[in-house]
């Protein structure tokens, strides 16, 4: 199967999960975002990689495993998010041993593997399936239609998305992905698909 590559496109806090946060994940080609929950020790490491700030006094987890890494002269060639089971993805790192050439796979959670791969400056992948699964579309324009009205939003968080047709979980789809409120849509689109399946 051909590898998608990714990019780091933002980080948010999560609404609905106290501690939580959203990695939302581009593919560089093109418009779909993998939104990844992810804990706050995680969010933070990766932020300071992103940012390029200074370094806390004492190394953080992913940083001390660079240290070793390079003491051993080992490096990542590259991470894949190779599986998406009941919601929760599964990541591996591609290790090389620069001294006898050999390398190996080693499963990691993704934030951890994502965290690491920005130290070594890697790239990050993952496969076409685990993006038609869990991938969201970004669209540039929302169309408003008024079939959708005021007082379903208002209710929205009421209703049970099973009383809601195909039909309107897809516009609501498009709001929450305008919204950039990605748990939303991870949760709309999975009732989507669900019901999809089903027909």
């Amino acid at each position: 199967m051909d590898l998608i590559q990714l990019d780091i496109s933002a980080i948010k806090q999560s609404d609905s999960q106290n501690n939580a946060y959203v990695l939302i994940l581009n593919e560089l080609t093109g418009k779909r975002q993998l939104p990844v929950v992810i804990g706050w020790c995680e969010a933070r490491s990766i932020a300071i990689a992103l940012e390029g700030s200074s370094q806390p006094n004492r190394p953080l987890t992913h940083d001390l495993f660079k240290k070793i890494g390079d003491k051993f002269n080992l490096t990542v060639q590259k991470v894949v998010i190779h599986t998406l089971i009941e919601g929760i993805f599964h990541a591996a790192f591609y290790c090389k041993n620069n001294n006898t050439g050999q390398e190996e796979t080693i499963d990691a959670r993704t934030s951890d593997a994502i965290a690491i791969a920005l130290r070594y400056k890697c790239p990050i992948f993952t496969y076409e399936d685990i993006l038609t699964r869990a991938g969201i579309i970004i669209n540039s324009s929302r169309q408003t239609d008024k079939s959708i009205d005021i007082e379903d939003k208002k209710n929205e968080k009421n209703k049970k998305s099973v009383t809601l047709s195909l039909k309107k979980l897809k516009k609501l789809l498009n709001i929450a992905i305008e919204e950039e409120d990605y748990e939303k849509a991870s949760r709309i689109r999975d009732e989507i698909r669900k019901r999809e399946k089903n027909k």
